[in-house]
């Protein structure tokens, strides 16, 4: 079902974070239930293929399971939010940023960037 409330939480971080690579309006928020995986939260990429078939921007799907991720304090699921933002490419093209990609733009350095962003931010 949609997500209204994980779509402000993402629009907050962007806006208040470094994070203009990111095109909110192309992000969609979807809270699951009952979804079968350990994950608390998963991001889909709209891929090449599909774009083009369908004549559209690339697009990204932020999902959020229920059960783990509502449980969650606010800090920490702004934490999962990032985790899933860090996955999103430089070039927002609708693929993914593997956790085992190396060198400078790897997905930890990006995501514990954004995580130390996200601390300063709440020391204002």
């Amino acid at each position: 079902m949609s997500a209204p409330d994980i779509e402000k939480k993402i629009t907050s971080l962007i806006n208040n974070l470094d994070i203009n690579w990111v095109k909110k309006e192309n992000i969609v928020s979807v809270r699951s239930v009952n979804a079968n995986t350990r994950a608390t939260a998963r991001i889909w990429g709209l891929g090449r293929i599909w774009q083009i078939a369908l004549n559209v921007e690339p697009k990204y799907i932020i999902e959020v399971v229920s059960e783990k991720f509502d449980r969650l304090d606010d800090r920490e699921q702004n934490k999962v939010l990032l985790h899933e933002i860090a996955h999103i490419p430089k070039n927002f093209s609708g693929s993914l940023v593997a956790h085992t990609r190396k060198g400078k733009n790897s997905f930890k350095g990006k995501l514990d960037t954004l995580v130390a962003q996200y601390m300063r931010y709440l020391m204002k």
